[in-house]
Order: C-alpha cells, then sequence, then structure tokens
C-alpha cells in the first residue's frame, strides 16, 4: 500500500495519505492544511479520494477538509462525540491567531469498531478519548500501522488541558485499546515522529 505523510499548517499535523496500487482508490487522514500539497500527491499516485477521516475536531486535523472535499466528492468521515468541537472552529483560529477555516459537514460517523476499506485493506476505527472526546485512531493489521492521531506520541500522549480533554481517559484508552496491539506496530502520530507500540510501553514515562 501507498503511504505518505505530509507534515501542514502552522502545528505540522501528519496528514497521512494511503493508496491503493490496484484500484488506485485512496483515503487521507487529518488534512488540517497545505491541500494543494495533498492534491499534488494523490495525482503523482493516480489516487482516488474515497474517504477523508478526521481523528478529531482540532483545526490543525480539520482545517483543510471542507477544501479536499469540494476538489474530490470524497466524504468526511469523524466521530460525532466531537461536533461541538467542530462548531468552535472560528474560536480554535482565535487561539492560535489563524485565520478561519471553511466549516466542513461530517458525511459518515466514525464509531468504535467500524471498518474503513481501501483497496483491500481494512482500516479498523478505535474510539481513543481523552485527547477529545471524539478522537479516534485507525489500526491497519496488515500494514503493522496505526494512526494515533494525538492520542499517543513518541515519549510522550496528547495534551488534556484543552475543551474535551480528560486526562485518565486518555491514558484508559491508551492502555486499553493502543498497548494491546502488536508490539511491532508503527504507530503514526499526529505531530512528530513516528514510535512503535513496544517502544512506547518500554520507554514512554506517562505510560509506567
Amino acid at each position: 500500500m501507498i503511504h505518505e505523510v505530509l507534515p501542514v499548517g502552522i502545528l505540522q499535523c501528519n496528514c497521512s495519505i494511503f493508496g491503493d496500487e490496484q484500484s488506485r482508490e485512496a483515503m487521507v487522514v487529518d488534512p488540517g492544511d497545505n491541500i494543494e500539497g495533498v492534491l499534488a500527491i494523490l495525482r503523482k499516485h493516480g489516487l482516488t479520494v474515497t474517504a477523508i477521516v478526521i481523528t478529531h475536531a482540532h483545526i490543525d486535523h480539520i482545517g483543510g477538509a471542507q477544501k479536499l472535499k469540494q476538489a474530490t466528492g470524497a466524504p468526511v468521515y469523524m466521530n460525532l462525540n466531537d461536533t461541538e468541537l467542530q462548531k468552535m472552529l472560528d474560536v480554535q483560529a482565535s487561539w492560535l491567531g489563524m485565520r478561519p477555516v471553511e466549516p466542513v459537514a461530517i458525511d459518515v460517523p466514525a464509531k468504535d469498531g467500524d471498518l474503513l476499506v481501501v483497496g483491500a485493506t481494512e482500516f479498523h476505527v478505535l474510539h481513543t478519548p481523552g485527547h477529545t472526546q471524539g478522537s479516534i485512531s485507525l489500526w491497519i493489521p496488515s500494514e503493522h500501522k496505526l494512526v494515533a492521531g494525538d492520542t499517543l506520541f513518541r515519549d510522550s500522549i496528547g495534551r488534556t488541558d484543552l475543551p474535551g480533554g480528560d486526562g485518565r481517559q486518555i491514558l484508559r484508552s491508551i492502555h486499553e485499546k493502543l498497548l494491546p496491539l502488536p508490539d511491532e506496530t508503527v504507530v503514526i502520530p499526529g505531530h512528530g515522529e513516528n514510535t512503535t507500540i513496544g517502544r512506547e510501553k518500554r520507554f514512554n514515562y506517562f505510560l509506567q
């Protein structure tokens, strides 16, 4: 499977572009900004977007979703527990000193246990609240990869001091949903460099 990660926007959110080599179907996760760059990667590989997935409704992850939806016609998936945050995009923009972004309508709710398919590859939706109430992660067993949004980072976890955050809840999500995955699982966090489940079990101070 094609997988490119493009850091976008002022907070350098990791936007993932997944593409199936046979069907040329694609999924874009967290198109926070720089939609021109995302579209360039899609053109380079000859991919057609069939799903836009938002791991949570912070502006650096959802900010470019409407632009990408308009360009591709693809449906947008998000967990509806983040609806209130999604309605606050103008407030979030003011926190960061950004210009307001276009709001996006959510087409499909992303719920725990849902299965999204790109070509022959299955993406399992894990509801991992704590950073926000609607935070989700995507587990891709055939690729041994986890897109963790802002739930788990290399040597850290997501902040919980913003609206909808809950420190105990994020630890419960990580221990119950993420750490049981195979140690060799590559974790693509919402910001920063990749890690593995095994590494975070051993070295992540917050999980000891």
